[in-house]
């Protein structure tokens, strides 16, 4: 039987919410403490746990057919590798930070500054763009300690919270990109393997919509009911029901997860009572 070959990250912050889509998914994975490969009972997949910065090469020469990678790795290691879906999770933002106490005007500040980083291919474009020139040092453990240590007067590097900068005395000076978990797809992927990642997309498609999505369900009187339905964003138009008490309607509708405090608070002015929301386990189109 034909299955899919998936490569996620070994270990760190991808790993968890990688495990979780799937799980989400409806795929129940078979993997034991410190395996490098494990199957699915129920979907015709095999995981593949790798170190991050290695995936790209992988999916190029066609060892796993896909991945679930940071967007970040790709654009250092792998821009020439198909990316089929955003996932939404796993964000952060790849930066430029400085010691605190350096004064910082704009970009123009870093000529011919020493920068240390894990991502010399992503400064180097970044730089060559705004036409700066400066000393890189490729770095491939924690480069947060690089300018305390003399090694350098500025840092790249992936930024979450902020937190480890804040820890090194640093500051985030300028945001070079923003990234995401993407489900990337090898050049090499087989047709047979090509349908399986489509049933698979269509899953995942499903899980999104419903991270996304609130399902509210309320009571309105009659007489205020073309209002408070013009409020409702829904998927096509929400339902309305007639309620026992006499007069009275009851709405259900889908609400973007973004928006849905604005809506409520606009719902409650209009009429709306008894709202009641839920979450949304799938949303299939």
């Amino acid at each position: 039987m034909t299955k899919i070959r998936i490569a996620i990250q070994k270990s760190g912050r991808l790993n968890e919410d990688s495990l979780r889509i799937l799980k989400d998914c409806g795929i129940s994975i078979d993997n034991g403490k410190d395996q490098l490969k494990a199957s699915s009972r129920n979907f015709p997949i095999e995981v593949f746990y790798l170190r991050n910065g290695d995936i790209p090469q992988y999916l190029r020469d066609g060892v796993v057919d896909i991945a679930i990678i940071g967007e970040n790795v790709l654009i250092e290691k792998g821009v020439d590798i198909v990316v089929a879906e955003k996932l939404g999770f796993s964000k952060c933002k790849v930066s430029l930070a400085i010691p605190k106490a350096t004064e910082y005007k704009s970009v123009k500040d870093l000529e011919g500054k020493r920068i240390a980083t894990s991502y010399p291919n992503t400064v180097k474009n970044y730089l060559e763009s705004k036409g700066i020139n400066a000393d890189l040092h490729i770095i491939s453990g924690s480069v947060e300690i690089a300018p305390n240590i003399g090694l350098a007067d500025a840092i790249c590097d992936i930024v979450s919270s902020g937190s480890t900068l804040f820890k090194n005395n640093l500051k985030e000076v300028e945001i070079m990109l923003k990234s995401e978990a993407v489900l990337a797809v090898s050049p090499k992927i087989s047709e047979d393997r090509k349908e399986i990642l489509q049933k698979l997309q269509f899953r995942i498609q499903s899980v999104l919509r419903a991270r996304q999505s609130k399902y509210v369900l309320l009571n309105a009187p009659n007489e205020k009911l073309s209002d408070v339905i013009a409020l409702l964003p829904g998927m096509r138009s929400p339902t309305v029901l007639p309620l026992a008490d006499k007069g009275w309607s009851s709405v259900h509708t889908v609400i973007n997860k973004d928006k849905f405090w604005e809506v409520i608070d606009e719902l409650k002015q209009a009429g709306a009572e008894g709202i009641l929301v839920c979450p949304i386990e799938k949303m299939v189109l």
